[in-house]
């Protein structure tokens, strides 16, 4: 084979990769994980292989290593795919090592630096006159009832997202919205109860529900051109506290003034590999505003796959095959969903949008990531079935309408 797919992590995500490269090219992707999920579970199309303690660094790189014979006599190339900013990082802070058995497709420890530190990434933002929140940088041992430069709500959210990711704690959320002091102080009192003591981003909360959100997803080849850009909007995110900020329906959208300013900032900080940026419409004054920029595909990024443009297609044309080719820029119109389309309908709070769903579910115009036609057993799809029921109750006791 000229390429083989190795996958880090069994996620949504991972999963969502998978499938890409099965449509693409009919071939099974290795999934190299700590632990089993749901979504790469009972699957025809990915070979799984279980390490414990994968995501430690030393562990991390010494099995990859062990690994690489096995799989190099499979495939003249061996593509890493990180589904989590976890192994992204560790990706990227051995790519030396790795670079000798792996295509290691991530950006420079140097501009991770930059990027994964939100306090780094908006400066940057300042530096390329990208449109961000009002925010304010919180240090562990500042007093919670300090005045803040803007009136609540507010947003909490870690400035490392990577070392938050691994801290545990009753009641995390990948982010806040914080609604007054009392629930600040409690929010700053858990958070660095924890293994976490990185800053924190306080930041104006944006008005506006989950329909003002936007993704945008990149693919930036080795010489730092951008190949492909796709944009989405947000029908609905989760409401499960841990999985705040998580995606569950996305509408393919186009927008040309979007995919240019992006584009030349991309180029210029020298990125390459895949980019996942979001975005809030701020009614305010009219901006789309940055929350942050992930340094691989997003958990909901098959929904660029699923719109017809290929996640898996760019990287191969690129990293394997070393083609130059064409930018393309979505502008097809295509529903993804990860939850029951009529939890969709009942929980999308924009009416115009609400219509447009309904139309491209009677077109047949939609998409889920985790069903999928050539990868069916009835184990699989009973776990699936199961697993997508206990949306109905997670809606019922956490949905909150927002302003």
């Amino acid at each position: 084979m000229d390429f083989l797919p190795v996958i880090l992590g069994s996620d949504d995500n991972a999963y969502g990769m998978a499938r890409s490269f099965h449509e693409e090219y009919g071939i099974k992707s290795i999934v190299i994980t700590k632990g089993h999920l749901l979504p790469t579970a009972h699957s025809k199309i990915i070979e799984k292989k279980m390490v414990p303690g994968f995501d430690d660094i030393e562990n991390f790189v010494c099995r990859l290593k062990s690994l690489a014979p096995e799989l190099k006599e499979r495939a003249n190339k061996l593509l890493l795919i990180a589904s989590n900013e976890n192994y992204a990082e560790l990706c990227i802070r051995n790519k030396s090592a790795l670079e000798k058995d792996y295509v290691v497709p991530f950006i420079s420890e140097e501009l991770m630096e930059k990027v994964v530190y939100k306090e780094n990434f908006y400066e940057m933002c300042e530096e390329y006159g990208l449109d961000y929140p009002a925010t304010l940088i919180f240090k562990k041992g500042m007093d919670p009832q300090m005045e803040l430069p803007f009136d609540f709500p507010v947003v909490v959210k870690a400035s490392d997202s990577m070392t938050y990711f691994n801290a545990q704690f009753p009641g995390k959320k990948k982010a806040y919205i914080i609604k007054n002091r009392e629930e600040f102080t409690e929010a700053i009192k858990n958070i660095y109860s924890s293994t976490y003591e990185d800053n924190l981003i306080i930041q104006d909360y944006i008005p506006g529900d989950d329909t003002v959100m936007h993704v945008l997803n990149a693919y930036v080849d080795r010489n730092h051109k951008v190949r492909m850009m796709c944009l989405g909007r947000i029908v609905l995110e989760d409401h499960t506290p841990v999985l705040i900020g998580n995606y569950v329906g996305i509408v393919s959208e186009y927008n040309k003034e979007i995919y240019d300013k992006y584009q030349k900032f991309l180029e210029d900080v020298k990125f390459t590999g895949y980019a996942n940026i979001d975005l809030k419409y701020d009614r305010r004054d009219g901006k789309m505003k940055i929350f942050e920029l992930n340094i691989r595909q997003g958990r909901s990024s098959f929904f660029v796959t699923a719109s017809g443009y290929n996640l898996a297609k760019y990287l191969v044309n690129d990293r394997v095959y070393e083609k130059d080719f064409p930018v393309e820029y979505g502008d097809k119109e295509y529903l993804w969903h990860s939850i029951p389309q009529d939890l969709l309908l009942k929980y999308t709070m924009d009416d115009e949008l609400k219509e447009q769903v309904k139309r491209l579910i009677k077109e047949k115009k939609t998409a889920t990531t985790l069903y999928y036609k050539k990868d069916r057993s009835i184990l699989r799809t009973l776990k699936l079935n199961n697993y997508y029921k206990d949306y109905y109750a997670r809606y019922e006791k956490y949905f909150v309408k927002k302003d």
